[in-house]
C-alpha cells in the first residue's frame, strides 16, 4: 500500500488532493492495524506497512522532529515550495521518522 501512499504524496498540490492523502494514509494505517492483529509484528523493528510510530503521541513526535530536521533542507531532501505537499511530507514521516 506504501506506493499509492507516495503516489498520493507526489500528486499534493492543493486542499483536496492533500485531503485525498490524509484518506490514504489513514487507510493503510488501518490495513496495517488489520495485519497487525492477524500476525503481530517484530517489536524491533517496523510494523505492518512500514509504520514506525504505533501511537498518536509518537506519530505527532516523529513528524514534529522531522519537520524541525528538515526546515532547512536535508541532506537527501529539497524543502517543497508548495505549503500543502510540505504539510503531507511532514505528516507521512510521521509514519516512517524515528
Amino acid at each position: 500500500m506504501d506506493e499509492k501512499l507516495q503516489e498520493l504524496l507526489g500528486l499534493v498540490d492543493s486542499e483536496e488532493s492533500f485531503v485525498r492523502f490524509i484518506e490514504g494514509l489513514s487507510q493503510d494505517w488501518y490495513d496495517a492495524e488489520r495485519k497487525e492483529a492477524e500476525s503481530p509484528s517484530s517489536p524491533y523493528g517496523r510494523g505492518h506497512n512500514g509504520w514506525e510510530n504505533g501511537t498518536i503521541g509518537g506519530f505527532l513526535d516523529s513528524a514534529s522532529a522531522w519537520a524541525q530536521s528538515s526546515k532547512n533542507d536535508a541532506e537527501l531532501y529539497k524543502k517543497s515550495e508548495n505549503p500543502w505537499r510540505r504539510a503531507a511530507e511532514i505528516i507521512y514521516m510521521g509514519k516512517i521518522y524515528e
